[in-house]
């Protein structure tokens, strides 16, 4: 059961929240870390998303999990799932 709503949810990223001033918006910072497919070292890497809260709950330095949903706007496509981890 948990199985099939986690693939019916689509993509569900961990980040920190590095921005809490837009309404109703928050931006995530999601790092990952990878080996460079040539060179063998580790390299870390980070992407920024705009995550819709709706009830202004997460706050800057709060970690948080994000999912996918339908489009919100033109750069906001994901929604806020919990706060993990209060800053």
């Amino acid at each position: 059961m948990a199985q099939e709503l986690q693939e019916k949810m689509g993509k569900v990223l961990v980040g920190e929240v590095v921005s809490d001033k837009m309404d109703k918006t928050i931006t995530v910072k999601v790092s990952r870390t990878f080996t460079h497919p040539l060179y063998r070292k580790t390299v870390r890497s980070f992407k920024k998303y705009k995550a819709h809260d709706e009830n202004s709950t997460a706050k800057m330095g709060d970690v948080v999990e994000i999912a996918e949903c339908r489009p919100l706007s033109k750069t906001k496509h994901m929604v806020l799932s919990r706060v993990v981890q209060p800053a």
